[in-house]
């Protein structure tokens, strides 16, 4: 099934293309998965400007690009679906549904295969991007949420949120082949170079894992309620969502070198492609605050629709 657009959403666009604002030319772009508003504002980020709102009803949260950032995934967990976006045009072209609870999403590195969370039934969907329909499941821990992917797309990675714990598992037999204790309610989970770091809600903490010999190496004391973890210029950026401020660590030392203030309740975070940025949706100011990953100060605030939650990769670069 795929949505039709609501008249002043096309109107948005068509404006938007009128006066030659091409979707695939021109600044990095984010996809903000708006929940409250049950939309995406797609936000330029060289001007702040929202150049299309797109609706998909569901209360959307979850985000992923597929590695040629042709699509933008959207999971909307109240529809059970996950939509489409062909962000060379702004539209959706296409919703699947599933069943349960999706939350988290992640792409395969060759685009074919999405794995979407299931909260519910402690399990991930596994989606054939193509056919629009799901082809398998992985067990997993409690209330799965957060996933990610190697860059060599042989291990998927799931916070397990009440079991406190992340699940690794073999993508080729999409089969749990560890689990690795961390801290208390895990919810975002972000690799980097061997490593997996996952936003520990419950104990406040980002635990670190060695993903090759499957042990924890360290952990990180962040503000309250930690969401998510970007990287950038050598430096770990976490969202704290009760604090209101993102964290920031040195990725070598494990010891925090500051915090930001940032709009009301940040959740989502990624970072721009040449990694000077770093942008956090925050969810009950509807705006996304930009930071710079240098000076660690806040440069910009772009406003998005109502409840911006963008939990996932959510930044497209343009062409």
């Amino acid at each position: 099934m795929v949505r039709s657009w609501s008249g002043a959403a096309a109107g948005r666009l068509a404006a938007a293309l009128t006066f030659g604002l091409s979707f695939g030319a021109l600044a990095d772009e984010a996809f903000v998965t708006n929940q409250s508003s049950e939309d995406v504002s797609i936000i330029d980020l060289e001007t702040g400007e929202t150049r299309a709102t797109v609706p998909v009803g569901g209360k959307p949260a979850g985000v992923a690009l597929s590695p040629d950032s042709s699509i933008a995934w959207i999971v909307s967990p109240e529809s059970k679906t996950v939509s489409g976006i062909d962000t060379a045009t702004g539209k959706v072209a296409r919703q699947i549904v599933l069943e349960g609870g999706p939350l988290g999403i992640a792409v395969h590195p060759d685009g074919k295969t999405l794995y979407v969370a299931d909260w519910y039934n402690a399990q991930v969907h596994v989606v054939d991007a193509a056919k629009g329909e799901a082809v398998g499941r992985i067990g997993t821990g409690a209330s799965p949420s957060g996933l990610a992917i190697s860059d060599d797309g042989a291990l998927l990675l799931s916070a397990d949120r009440d079991s406190n714990q992340i699940s690794i598992i073999d993508t080729k037999s999409l089969e749990p082949i560890a689990t690795v204790a961390v801290g208390e309610r895990p919810f975002g989970i972000t690799l980097r170079d061997g490593r997996a770091y996952t936003a520990d809600v419950g104990s406040n903490t980002v635990t670190v894992v060695d993903i090759s010999t499957r042990k924890v190496i360290g952990a990180v004391a962040v503000g309250e309620r930690p969401y998510a973890v970007a990287f950038a210029k050598g430096r770990g950026f976490v969202t704290d969502q009760y604090a209101d401020t993102v964290t920031v660590f040195d990725v070598g030392t494990l010891k925090v070198v500051g915090k930001i203030d940032v709009g009301e309740y940040p959740e989502g975070i990624d970072v721009t492609p040449d990694g000077a940025r770093v942008i956090v949706a925050n969810w009950f100011s509807n705006t996304i605050s930009v930071i710079d990953a240098e000076t660690l100060e806040v440069i910009d605030e772009y406003d998005t629709g109502d409840g911006p939650r963008a939990f996932g990769l959510f930044i497209r670069k343009t062409e």
